[in-house]
């Protein structure tokens, strides 16, 4: 398996629209993708996204998918800073 784990920080005034967008946006069925969470205090600006995919080139199929970076684009908009991003492979789970 691979995938991401990312830091975000979401605009005060964003929170509870952020988690509306993030759920709609986890239902999206694509192809390889095993699960997504998000940890997210509710006195926090700072939340925590995780991604699964079956493997790399699922992962990467998607990364380059332009509707993938209009789910993103919309995303982006809440946060205040771009998310930093650390991928990889899955070693255990």
């Amino acid at each position: 398996m691979y995938g991401t784990v990312a830091k975000l920080v979401v605009k005060p005034e964003n929170r509870d629209e952020m988690r509306e967008v993030t759920q709609r946006q986890m239902a999206v069925p694509i192809p390889g993708y095993v699960s997504g969470h998000v940890l997210m205090e509710n006195d926090s600006d700072v939340c925590w996204l995780f991604v699964v995919f079956e493997d790399r080139a699922s992962y990467d199929r998607n990364a380059d998918d332009p509707a993938q970076h209009e789910r993103y684009l919309e995303w982006r908009a809440l946060m205040e800073t771009d998310p930093e991003w650390h991928d990889g492979e899955i070693e255990a789970s």
